[in-house]
């Protein structure tokens, strides 16, 4: 995964959170980040603009911690681009 993306995901969170940046990180879990179901929103609507994706709602559920979210980002920049990842390609 790359760098740009997890710092453009932090971001988004940190921003629609309204919490400093530097307090996210990809280890955050969204309990430790005060993060409830209306800020998981506001969120999700800030990843799709920001990465031009749609975010299945069904996927958003089991999302529960920074790490969980960039990959599930990744994986949706990935096949909107038409380039599925295999193990070797989120090294």
């Amino acid at each position: 995964m790359s760098d740009d993306l997890i710092q453009r995901v932090l971001k988004a969170i940190a921003s629609s959170k309204r919490i400093p940046l530097e307090t996210v990180t990809i280890d955050s879990d969204f309990q430790q980040l005060g993060i409830d179901s209306m800020d998981a929103v506001e969120i999700l609507f800030a990843l799709e603009n920001e990465f031009d994706i749609a975010i299945p709602d069904a996927e958003v559920r089991s999302v529960r911690n920074v790490r969980q979210m960039c990959e599930g980002v990744e994986r949706l920049v990935a096949a909107r681009a038409g380039c599925p990842l295999g193990p070797a390609a989120s090294k």
